[in-house]
């Protein structure tokens, strides 16, 4: 067992007596790192990343490409790094969506304030809905670019059909930082409302986040 394999050791045997809260921030990259560079001291590249991005959910929510620029990060550790809080944060919206109806704007607001996080272009999500306003499934319909997207209404109406949903919460974002419906956010809940009737399910919401805010149409008295 050569140097650096009897440090990994005890680390490892660090993080299995006490978790990561007996780490430091760069000793818990470090960790991660270990399952992706299997034959390298690692420290150094640890150090270089939080040099670079100054803090731990820097670094995990950097870009891959831009991972790749420092010296030792090849593509397949870029992935781990944003895979691990990715899985962790799906993880949660799973527990959270499980756990509690959403019977109001605010719990449905801030599931999707945590949905939407990272996200840089226009996104349109549809939270289909038991009787109790449980969540049944959350289905992404569609990504546009930085200012559009385009709602695909025979996939929301599918979606609603195959989960045999109540009803819809539809959802979307607007990266540029404003959370006011548009005359296409009026529009595009027009045209959801109406598919979804002729299946019977109703259009319980339609929200719009931005910037860590969100708006709900339904409030807005809207959809009443």
């Amino acid at each position: 067992m050569g140097i650096h394999d009897g440090h990994r050791e005890k680390m490892r045997r660090r993080f299995l007596a006490g978790g990561l809260d007996v780490f430091a921030d760069h000793e818990a990259l470090e960790l991660l790192l270990y399952y992706a560079i299997p034959r390298r001291n690692v420290n150094p590249i640890a150090h270089a990343l939080m040099e670079r991005y100054g803090s731990l959910s820097a670094v995990l929510s950097a870009p891959v490409e831009d991972l790749k620029q420092v010296a030792g990060i090849g593509e397949r550790t870029a992935i781990l790094l944003k895979l691990s809080p990715a899985l962790a944060g799906k993880a949660r919206l799973t527990e959270s969506g499980q756990e509690q109806a959403m019977t109001s704007s605010e719990l449905a607001g801030q599931y999707l304030l945590e949905r939407f996080a990272g996200e840089k272009n226009e996104v349109i999500y549809q939270l289909c809905l038991d009787r109790k306003g449980k969540l049944l499934v959350c289905k992404r319909l569609g990504e546009g670019g930085i200012s559009s997207a385009a709602l695909d209404v025979r996939r929301l109406v599918e979606n609603a059909i195959l989960s045999q949903a109540s009803a819809v919460i539809l959802a979307h974002n607007h990266p540029s930082g404003i959370a006011l419906p548009s005359g296409d956010d009026y529009s595009a809940t027009e045209r959801a409302k109406a598919a979804l009737a002729t299946v019977g399910v109703a259009l319980a919401d339609h929200i719009i986040v931005a910037d860590g805010d969100f708006v709900s149409m339904a409030d807005s008295g809207y959809l009443s």
